[in-house]
């Protein structure tokens, strides 16, 4: 497996599970929010596989993008108290180390294209 595809895969696996903490109020609109981008995000890189370069760099720039929504997102959930802030910290740092290797992957896709 692709490093980058279980980390995405863990880090959904810890974020459904915090969700189901999530207050009332927050579940069904900020939570369900997180939980779609994240499927989204996992979509975009999953589709990868097989493509020619550009259509690839065009799907992991916009699986950026997803990752980048995320962080904000879950800033925003920890700032509202939907997430405590040891749960957010734990997801962040996945997130960061998933930017990471989606830059890194973008950053080699561009050079080869």
């Amino acid at each position: 497996d692709v490093p980058i595809f279980q980390k995405t895969y863990d880090f959904y696996k810890k974020l459904y599970l915090y969700l189901g903490k999530f207050p009332k109020t927050h579940r069904y609109t900020l939570g369900q929010r997180l939980d779609n981008l994240t499927i989204e995000m996992f979509e975009l890189l999953t589709a990868t596989n097989g493509r020619k370069l550009s259509d690839k760099y065009l799907l992991l720039e916009r699986a950026s993008v997803k990752v980048d929504t995320l962080k904000l997102l879950l800033r925003l959930a920890k700032d509202t108290q939907a997430l405590k802030n040891n749960s957010y910290i734990d997801l962040e740092t996945d997130l960061i180390e998933i930017g990471k290797m989606l830059g890194g992957w973008l950053k080699h896709t561009k050079q080869i294209t």
